[in-house]
């Protein structure tokens, strides 16, 4: 489902995918089913969005990052594709941006991984599976898997269970009591 107002100009995009009220999907984008994309979004040609991917209003994703299924991207969480960022019609700037491999850092988000509101994401970085970035926060360096960071610059403050919750110790060292996955499984299923 489109929204009237919504812009979507890809072919490649899941049939049960909704595009809410002044999103923007460019052409190039690659989107996979089930997503939701919501109010006021924008997903650049060059970004690629896994299956069950929610996007809340106001985010943006630009070229070069990839979000894999299963994740939560919160309102207003910014990403960014360019270490050294420039205006590419200044001249001294210009001829950087040539070849997209002159400048063009990618992300991956990873499965499962959820982004809290208002967060930064730098530039050229690995999320882990399953880990998760507490609102408001600036992302500097990769996230381990089921890794809870929080804060400016980002730092790990404990780990969490596939289902979200905190827990008491190392996601592969801890069961969780919500519910019931065992430090077992989530190692077994080779998360790194």
């Amino acid at each position: 489902m489109h929204h009237a107002t919504a812009i979507v100009e890809t072919d490649t995009i899941g049939p049960e995918t909704n595009v809410w009220a002044y999103a923007h999907v460019m052409p190039g984008a690659i989107v996979g089913n089930r997503v939701n994309i919501g109010d006021h979004a924008f997903v650049e040609g060059g970004a690629v969005i896994g299956d069950n991917v929610t996007l809340k209003n106001s985010v943006c994703v630009w070229e070069g990052i990839t979000i894999e299924d299963d994740c939560f991207i919160g309102p207003a969480v910014t990403f960014t594709n360019d270490r050294n960022p420039r205006s590419p019609r200044m001249d001294a700037a210009a001829q950087r941006y040539a070849e997209r491999d002159n400048w063009l850092a990618k992300t991956v988000v990873r499965r499962g991984c959820s982004i809290g509101a208002a967060s930064t994401i730098c530039p050229g970085l690995d999320l882990g599976t399953f880990s998760m970035i507490a609102a408001g926060s600036v992302v500097t360096r990769d996230v381990p898997a089921f890794a809870l960071v929080m804060g400016s610059p980002a730092r790990r403050v404990a780990d969490v269970c596939s289902c979200g919750q905190r827990l008491p110790g190392k996601f592969d060292d801890c069961d969780c009591e919500t519910c019931g996955e065992t430090a077992t499984q989530r190692v077994q299923r080779g998360f790194k």
